[in-house]
């Protein structure tokens, strides 16, 4: 039972700004917001990401004194995030599904390896700096060959860690005895890939958060200080923010119960100054994936991160991406000083811009396409050609022998677009109809499956990694505060 008037702080230590909202536990009504800086240590013992902490809980408790004694959770992003490598069996199967997952777990995958580790490859992974290697390979009972080989690798090398591993659960014992004896850092898990055609993520999502709140955040040294309660940046962080912002995408989509029901299927935008992010949740069509046969599944909960599209580090590749030449200048301008602040209307309509094509090209990567094509073949032959290989698309096949190719996740469906980042959020009116209607609608050349008729909103308050921070313990609170971007869809 939540004490009436009780409230929490929620904190994104983002990689350039920190943000809170206080949020009240009873009503999941947000209270106040404030943002500032992050402030990372600079090299010389100066700064500590805790300074930008303290100015966000002062600006709250101007607002709301409740600020001063609630309680904290936090997620983080701060000093490059969460940097991880994929080793892998092999690149089709094993180190695509390794990947998916990683991204699912909120990482930033650094580099993918396959085909077992030797001098070459461990030159790339040292150049790589992942915070966690996700060891993967061999479905359940198959090969153990490569994962053992790359497991005994890294205890010789010695490799310091720390390292996750989700191949072949038969391997486990020996992997976890060659880890020990070497003094890496380690966290078992299931199987990604425990048989083909099944990609189950979950327990490597646990336990890349695990490792990341046990070994990384701390190994980051961006806090040497405590807040005014005394308490740890270490201490305060449950996870990494995408990983966070992906869970409450999910209460989002699916809500709780029949009582706290949920908005339907979802589609997350999150434009960065480095990155453009996506975040699905849809659930599949059984139709459909009985007709598929896929090596690496679809699943419903699904993230990517475009690297090359953003707003300021990746400005220049997001326009020609796009073909816009006429914002080239704008781009490079943006790439010169990622901290620009629009001042004046052309340099607004230049972020808006420059915005829409991350989005859509973002959308577009994320979705794929579909189309019809004519095989002479039976509708039995095409289906056990379309299986096997990444990169050939999902096949359905209908009793006339014609023949659905499809790639990526299918949006057409969705019933919730929401955009997220500071463009967004501080673009005015325009930025719903500017930004994110345009990747919306029944037709696109080239058959992009993109969503068709999604109500469409902007996260203006972040609330969607605060109801992340909430979902584990007030789930009814997360759940009210999510109200504020699915109400349109009830």
């Amino acid at each position: 039972m939540v004490e009436e008037g009780a409230a929490v702080v929620c904190v994104d230590f983002g990689s350039t700004f920190t943000k809170a909202a206080l949020v009240d536990l009873a009503t999941g009504d947000l209270l106040a917001t404030a943002s500032h800086p992050t402030t990372l240590p600079d090299g010389a013992g100066h700064g500590d990401v805790l300074d930008g902490y303290d100015a966000c809980v002062a600006a709250l408790a101007e607002q709301d004194s409740r600020a001063v004694d609630a309680d904290v959770l936090a997620c983080s992003s701060a000093g490059g995030g969460l940097r991880i490598a994929v080793v892998g069996n092999e690149e089709l199967v094993t180190a695509e599904a390794g990947r998916r997952v990683a991204l699912s777990s909120g990482g930033k995958v650094v580099l993918v390896l396959s085909g077992g580790l030797d001098t070459t490859k461990l030159a790339e992974l040292r150049a790589a700096e992942p915070d966690v290697v996700l060891l993967v390979g061999g479905t359940d009972g198959g090969n153990a060959e490569v994962l053992e080989g790359d497991a005994d690798f890294l205890a010789r090398t010695p490799w310091p860690g720390p390292a996750v591993v989700a191949g072949n659960v038969e391997s486990q014992p020996l992997v976890a005895d060659l880890l020990t004896g070497s003094g890496t850092p380690f966290v078992l898990a299931d199987n990604v890939v425990p048989k083909i055609g099944v990609l189950a993520p979950d327990s490597a999502r646990r336990a890349i958060r695990e490792i990341f709140l046990t070994h990384v955040i701390g190994g980051k040294h961006l806090s040497s200080r405590t807040d005014a309660r005394g308490r740890s940046f270490t201490g305060m962080v449950r996870g990494a923010t995408p990983d966070v912002v992906l869970t409450g995408v999910e209460l989002l989509a699916r809500g709780l119960d029949e009582e706290h029901r949920g908005a339907g299927d979802v589609v997350v935008v999150d434009v960065g100054g480095a990155t453009t992010d996506v975040h699905s949740v849809v659930e599949l069509d059984p139709e459909d994936s009985g007709l598929a046969r896929e090596v690496v599944a679809t699943t419903p909960v699904t993230r990517t991160v475009e690297g090359d599209l953003g707003m300021r580090w990746s400005a220049i590749s997001t326009v020609e991406a796009a073909g816009r030449d006429d914002l080239h200048a704008a781009a490079v301008r943006r790439r010169e000083r990622p901290d620009l602040l629009p001042d004046s209307d052309e340099e607004q309509d230049a972020d808006l811009e420059i915005a829409a094509a991350a989005v859509r090209i973002a959308l577009e990567r994320h979705a794929g396409r579909s189309k019809v094509v004519y095989t002479p073949r039976s509708p039995d032959e095409a289906l056990r050609a379309g299986a096997g290989l990444r990169g050939d698309p999902e096949k359905l096949v209908s009793p006339e022998g014609r023949v659905v190719e499809r790639s990526g996740k299918d949006l057409r469906e969705v019933d919730l677009l929401v955009g997220s980042g500071g463009v967004l959020r501080h673009g005015g009116p325009d930025a719903v109809r500017r930004v994110l209607l345009p990747a919306t609608g029944d037709a696109f050349e080239g058959g992009w499956q993109l969503p068709r008729d999604p109500v469409v909103v902007v996260d203006h308050d972040y609330v969607l990694a605060a109801a992340g921070l909430l979902a584990e313990e007030h789930p009814v609170a997360a759940h009210r505060l999510l109200r504020r971007l699915d109400a349109g869809t009830r």
